[in-house]
């Protein structure tokens, strides 16, 4: 922003209005992501929740507990330094829904997973796929 935007943001964000600052705080978490270091993004996340729980924002306090929570599982994400993806996981995941989408008519268990042993293929199928009598 230049110019008049800049003079009027800040003035909205010197106004100390709830709005202005639950932007303020959106718009700075996205800094996050531009860390490399494991140490200093968990600063960052420790400083970033501290303010968001001073804020007298319940909606924000609500964030911060929940990011507080999950504080491990999201440094993780720092120390793979983002070259895991969990696009094959989610695909398996799709493909496994699709598959139970498929089998509501099915009377066993049993039947649906052979359904997925079928579709998913190359992995271990069992012994016999029909039980005779």
């Amino acid at each position: 922003m230049r110019g008049r935007a800049r003079q009027k943001l800040n003035v909205l964000l010197a106004s100390k209005l709830q709005t202005a600052r639950a932007w303020e705080l959106k718009e700075t978490f996205s800094h996050v992501w531009s860390y490399k270091s494991v140490t200093w993004a968990a600063a960052f996340l420790d400083y970033w929740c501290y303010r968001a729980m001073r804020s007298r924002l319940e909606p924000m306090k609500k964030v911060a507990r929940m990011l507080r929570t999950h504080e491990k599982l999201l440094l993780n994400w720092f120390r793979a330094k983002g070259e895991i993806s969990s696009g094959a996981v989610e695909g398996l995941n799709n493909k496994i829904r699709v598959v139970t989408r498929r089998s509501y008519g099915f009377r066993t268990y049993e039947a649906m997973e052979i359904a997925l042993y079928h579709t998913l293929g190359r992995l271990p199928e069992p012994e016999s796929t029909h039980r005779y009598c």
